[in-house]
């Protein structure tokens, strides 16, 4: 291999050691304002798109430790790789695919395990890691928030009576 081709295979494989997730798609019938599109919604969410030839893929994933997959490249392939969370990156290609009706997804990775197509959409449509880490906070603070008001709820009940009692005895008779 050319010097040239081997430092894009090494390029290749770092970004894809840095990233957590990797996502390949076929980018067939995507005109170059079309791409600067999806670059552009991927930028805030910490995510890069790239071109790249399968072969090069395929040298890359085996030299990063991804598992073989090797059928799936075929055709024109892009490569996104991110720094970040997998969630809103896949919610972002997911819109896009839609509205542009183009860009579909092959296969994905994260944390170096295969995911398909279907995993990848499921994957979209979760909320954000903030959101879901303050559910499962509220369903862990749920029984406690619940033992609490059970606890104080004997005071509270004897409080509201002498409440009761002592206005009842306060107010002028009638």
């Amino acid at each position: 291999m050319r010097p040239e081709k081997a430092n894009i295979v090494s390029e290749l494989s770092e970004s894809l050691r840095r990233s957590p997730f990797v996502l390949v798609t076929d980018y067939r019938g995507m005109k170059v304002a079309d791409f600067s599109e999806l670059r552009s919604r991927l930028a805030p969410a910490g995510a890069e798109v790239h071109v790249v030839k399968n072969n090069f893929l395929k040298l890359a994933m085996a030299d990063s430790g991804f598992p073989q997959v090797g059928e799936q490249f075929a055709g024109q392939t892009a490569v996104v790789t991110g720094e970040a969370d997998v969630a809103p990156v896949a919610k972002i290609f997911k819109t896009f695919a839609t509205e542009f009706k183009l860009a579909a997804l092959r296969v994905g990775f994260v944390d170096r395990a295969v995911l398909s197509t279907a995993e990848l959409e499921t994957l979209a449509e979760l909320p954000a890691r903030e959101i879901l880490r303050a559910q499962l906070l509220g369903l862990l603070l749920a029984p406690a928030t619940r033992l609490v008001r059970l606890f104080n709820e004997p005071a509270a009940s004897l409080a509201r009576l002498l409440n009761a009692k002592g206005e009842k005895e306060g107010a002028p008779a009638a």
